[in-house]
């Protein structure tokens, strides 16, 4: 059996727990198509960095931020009342670029390939 550590798996909740509110309770418009990456927590579970993804454009980008730190205090007390801890942690939402960056990488990855292709 392996061992994690506790900070992981209280990570693990967090992110299945945030990804639930989400989809299901809270009902702002500006959220839009947005998944939860991971979530990174501190070692003594006091400050949880959520990292998210949203489809769309820049506008999207930013009117998903903004509805999430509107609706951060409404995540946070739900966290508390679904995951059994003495102190829930501090949450903040950070946008998520690494599927855009692969994406990136796999658009440069085809051009280089139809240019060898041609020569």
């Amino acid at each position: 059996m392996m061992n994690y550590k506790r900070a992981d798996r209280v990570a693990a909740l967090i992110k299945e727990e945030v990804s639930q509110i989400i989809l299901h309770e809270i009902k702002d418009p500006d959220i839009g198509f947005l998944t939860i990456t991971k979530v990174r927590l501190s070692s003594d579970l006091k400050y949880a960095k959520i990292y998210y993804s949203v489809l769309g454009e820049e506008k999207n980008r930013s009117q998903a931020k903004n509805a999430l730190d509107r609706s951060l205090k409404y995540i946070r007390s739900q966290v508390g009342h679904r995951i059994n801890l003495r102190l829930v942690p501090s949450l903040e939402f950070f946008y998520d670029d690494s599927a855009a960056y692969a994406d990136h990488i796999e658009q440069l990855l085809q051009k280089i390939k139809q240019e060898k292709s041609s020569l």
